[in-house]
């Protein structure tokens, strides 16, 4: 479930990439609130539709992710942005989905690929308030997987600083 990634417990690369509607770029704001940053192969697969509205759900339903309203989900692709747009559209998906054409993004955050190299790998980053990579799930089958991982995050932040 959890991928180990040189990045854990490292300063998380700074991220600005276009980002729907319209192509605007995206800086994301590390360093002041915490992230959880997913790359996921493809808008409008039947995978990437099921963890992208996780997401999207856990916000709203997840008791943990609702004590943590500042934290900023964050969705990358190689797709356009008007694919991506019609993408969030359809699925009324609240936050950012930033578009990684050139895959510049997967190479800076050491994203792989998944079934035997034919597909872009789903990972997701978990990055703490201070702009620290605290841990990565790479689960490429199991979607809900991430949703789970990123629970395990806050509640972790959430004793850390009530300690």
């Amino acid at each position: 479930m959890v991928k180990n990634s040189e990045l854990i417990g490292k300063p998380a690369p700074p991220l600005e990439l276009p980002s729907i509607p319209n192509g605007d770029l995206y800086k994301l704001p590390i360093g002041e609130k915490p992230i959880a940053l997913f790359f996921f192969p493809a808008a409008n697969t039947p995978g990437c539709s099921k963890e992208a509205c996780s997401f999207r759900d856990a916000q709203t339903q997840n008791i943990v992710f609702k004590r943590s309203p500042s934290l900023v989900v964050v969705g990358v692709s190689g797709d356009a942005t008007t694919k991506q747009s019609s993408f969030a559209d359809q699925y009324s998906l609240p936050y950012p989905i930033l578009s990684d054409v050139d895959n510049s993004a997967r190479k800076t955050y050491g994203v792989g690929k998944a079934f035997l190299g034919l597909t872009p790998g789903r990972e997701t980053f978990f990055i703490d308030d201070k702009g620290i990579v605290k841990g990565v799930c790479d689960k490429a089958l199991d979607v809900n997987a991430h949703i789970k991982f990123v629970e395990q995050q806050l509640l972790a932040l959430e004793k850390q600083q009530s300690s």
